[in-house]
């Protein structure tokens, strides 16, 4: 038996018995915090990839003999030169193998300007938003758009363990605590009219375990990460965290964990009411969503 990956109680697993423990992980996931209904329509929001790629394979794997549940793809594309190409060159090529619908749209087509040259617009005035900020900031408004145009029911996230665990030591770090009750399997406070319920059935998945996943499977996949990725102020929260994982093993499962057992409190605190932005409609926090305040900035 080779072994491909060692489990932290120490049981050695070979491709086979790897491949079952991580789609036996993932079901767990959406069994017990009750992911996906009786009747759905599931949009999976795929970057290209290996994270989204892996949920919409195995989404559409567990759901595949059940004909009250429909799984199409969502692809935007933010325009950031070849490495945008390729990734989308990829979920094409992905979802035509697994007959999957796939929806395309982009930043370009949607707000009339690639990432990059927003980012520089903005630049230009001295207004200095970080790409992250700003790709998050309207990809999360695009995707909820287009996921009620489409009349999804739930919107797939890729989000895997280490992506979580960065998610809340962040809001912690930046004093964003009013964030923290959004977090989870699902995201958001309660059922919001005109938002759709965002779930990330890779919850529990480590980074590690879902690359090793996705090579194993030979999905199509640019495992480089996004050049525009060097300023973030995520990449110092996932550099630091790896570093705790190294020195002290579980640290990501252990904040996840904590946070669990935090996040009904918070859910039962949360008094902020979802509000609708005042220019497009779309649910927000304040008066004028972040993506508003952005178009306007540019324009």
């Amino acid at each position: 038996m080779k072994t491909i990956y060692t489990l932290q109680a120490g049981e050695k697993l070979n491709k086979k018995q790897f491949l079952e423990y991580f789609e036996k992980k993932v079901r767990k996931t959406i069994r017990t915090n009750k992911l996906i209904g009786k009747r759905e329509k599931i949009l999976v929001a795929c970057s290209g990839g290996k994270d989204s790629t892996t949920a919409l394979y195995l989404l559409n794997k567990i759901t595949k003999d059940n004909k009250n549940i429909k799984i199409e793809a969502i692809h935007n594309d933010p325009s950031i030169g070849t490495y945008s190409k390729i990734n989308k060159n990829n979920i094409i090529k992905f979802c035509k193998q697994h007959n999957i619908p796939l929806h395309l749209t982009s930043f370009r087509e949607e707000f009339g300007h690639s990432l990059c040259y927003i980012k520089d617009l903005l630049k230009e005035k001295e207004i200095r938003y970080k790409s992250c900020s700003i790709c998050g900031v309207l990809r999360r408004y695009l995707l909820n758009k287009k996921a009620k145009e489409l009349r999804a029911t739930k919107l797939v996230t890729g989000h895997n363990m280490d992506d979580e665990s960065q998610n809340i030591m962040m809001n912690i770090f930046q004093n964003h605590t009013e964030i923290l009750p959004r977090l989870g399997p699902i995201s958001g406070l309660k059922q919001t009219k005109g938002f759709i319920p965002r779930i990330k059935p890779l919850y529990f998945c480590t980074e590690e375990e879902t690359k090793l996943y996705s090579k194993l499977n030979d999905f199509p996949v640019k495992y480089e990460k996004c050049p525009c990725r060097t300023d973030a102020y995520r990449k110092d929260i996932a550099d630091m965290l790896d570093d705790f994982e190294k020195h002290h093993k579980a640290t990501k499962s252990g904040i996840i964990q904590s946070f669990l057992k935090l996040l009904p409190t918070l859910k039962r605190e949360e008094k902020g009411k979802v509000k609708r932005c005042k220019k497009c409609q779309e649910p927000s926090a304040g008066n004028i969503c972040n993506t508003c305040k952005i178009l306007d900035l540019i324009r």
